[in-house]
């Protein structure tokens, strides 16, 4: 059977099969640098193979470079698709920054336009991960940029940017037997905007496969890269080891009867799910060479029965908790060394503040907050009251006609606003909701209680006539932030 190929929103087709190139940065991760010219020709064969999509980041190591080589001095590298990511660090952005982040792509992959650029935001109450879709965004209209995606994105924050104008094709999300969060409500909301996901992890770094079927549970130096530490927290949280073999037993029985492996059917269950545009399987080049088996993705077909029993198995595993992404914005941190350390080196604050006697202001930058003469918050001793806020960022209207994405927005700037004070949105005690039309109030509160499902402040929702009719609801909150 031939590689099926996907073709997005934006009209770039993809194979449903893509080799990704994350493993470069574990090669590299002792200070050697991967000869490009020799290592990009361990591409040729998944290329030949019809595996013609390659996945890469700013941060796999030398990834880029080695694909650019790969594109620009082998006939078949002409002829494939190349994925990459921008990861800036949290703060502030300029446009000219992300120009020469998307220029340092272009000159690294050695192509004139990158055929999908995927954006990753560390956290969402800094208003700087929509200044740099925006500018993004720009960039593709410009024809820098093919395709435009995000990565590890919740569902909120995707509703956000594409009710805002940014046109988005994918998110790539930890997708798995292991990691079903991208099931329910983001594969409902990506059907329902034609954005592809790219599941990555769907072996979850090589433990759903036949060679840790009925093996003790590995610890310390048996996990010998950073895909087995982070993946083996991802097991941990789901119910642990036990639990995990169970379900490699089932996936084992299902493969006998197949014919195949345990990796094929577990990637070929994530192909089969809702809104999936494609899997993502890594690859060490010049180590393992496994295009062969991932091509057999396309050789077979999981019955009904056969999914029935997987999914009895799956019944037994405890859901990975909050929305996709969440590992890289709040505990647990499912990465590698189990927080971000590694990743960043902190975060800023969000918005101003300017410190007038005993009390200490925060300024978002909106129009509305220089017309009128008011401090987006104000927090006096332990106190931080928030003003009423819209879905406004600058002099731009978020969420365009989507109550549900402008409530997220604002909680996002209330968030953003307590932090910048000294405070957590977790501090919230009270929150005042006014909603423009009445026959919004069920999207609006399912927002409200997503945000605050665990803090449960006072809350008052009234219909209200706001000021602005692009604007479908106005939030103001107080906090008191907890000593120590």
């Amino acid at each position: 059977m031939s590689i099926e190929r996907y073709r997005l929103s934006s009209g770039l087709e993809i194979t449903r099969a893509i080799t990704g190139l994350w493993q470069i940065a574990d090669m590299e991760k002792d200070g050697k640098t991967l000869d490009p010219v020799q290592t990009a020709t361990f591409m040729v064969p998944y290329a030949e193979a019809g595996l013609t999509t390659f996945d890469m980041a700013d941060h796999y190591g030398s990834a880029e470079i080695i694909a650019g080589t790969f594109k620009k001095n082998h006939e078949i590298g002409a002829k494939s698709t190349l994925l990459t990511k921008w990861v800036p660090k949290p703060g502030p952005v300029t446009k000219q920054d992300v120009r020469k982040a998307v220029e340092e792509r272009l000159r690294r992959l050695q192509v004139e336009s990158v055929d999908l650029l995927q954006f990753h935001a560390w956290n969402f109450s800094h208003p700087s991960w929509l200044d740099s879709l925006f500018f993004l965004q720009e960039l593709k209209e410009e024809g820098l940029i093919r395709s435009l995606g995000v990565t590890n994105f919740d569902t909120a924050h995707l509703r956000i940017a594409t009710s805002s104008g940014i046109q988005i094709s994918t998110n790539q999300i930890s997708y798995s037997l292991v990691d079903r969060r991208g099931g329910g409500q983001m594969a409902e909301y990506c059907a329902s905007q034609g954005i592809a996901i790219l599941a990555y992890g769907t072996l979850c770094g090589g433990f759903l496969s036949d060679k840790w079927l009925g093996k003790p549970e590995p610890v310390g130096e048996a996990l010998s890269n950073w895909s087995l530490m982070k993946y083996k927290r991802f097991i941990d949280v789901a119910g642990g080891w036990k639990l995990f073999q169970e379900l490699l037993a089932t996936l084992h029985e299902v493969a006998n009867e197949l014919g195949t492996s345990i990796a094929t059917v577990a990637s070929r269950y994530q192909l089969d799910q809702k809104a999936v545009g494609a899997v993502i399987v890594g690859a060490r080049l010049g180590e393992n060479a496994h295009f062969a088996e991932t091509a057999k993705l396309f050789d077979i077909s999981i019955t009904e029965p056969e999914r029935h029993r997987i999914d009895m198995a799956l019944a037994s595993l405890a859901p990975i908790p909050g929305d996709c992404g969440d590992e890289y914005r709040k505990p647990p941190y499912l990465t590698a060394s189990g927080d971000l350390s590694h990743h960043v080196d902190g975060f800023p604050s969000p918005y101003k503040t300017v410190a007038e006697g005993s009390k200490v202001r925060a300024e978002s930058g909106t129009v509305w907050e220089t017309l009128a003469g008011y401090s987006r918050a104000v927090r006096v001793g332990d106190r931080i009251m928030v003003s009423g806020t819209t879905a406004t960022h600058g002099s731009i209207s978020i969420g365009i006609d989507d109550p549900e994405a402008q409530a997220h927005f604002i909680i996002d700037k209330i968030e953003g606003s307590i932090e910048s004070l000294g405070g957590k949105l977790s501090d919230v005690v009270r929150t005042r909701v006014f909603v423009a039309n009445l026959k919004d109030w069920e999207a609006i509160s399912r927002a409200h209680g997503a945000r605050f499902a665990e803090i449960k402040p006072a809350n008052t929702m009234v219909e209200a006539k706001l000021i602005g009719d692009q604007y479908l609801v106005e939030i103001e909150a107080e906090a008191i932030v907890e000593k120590g």
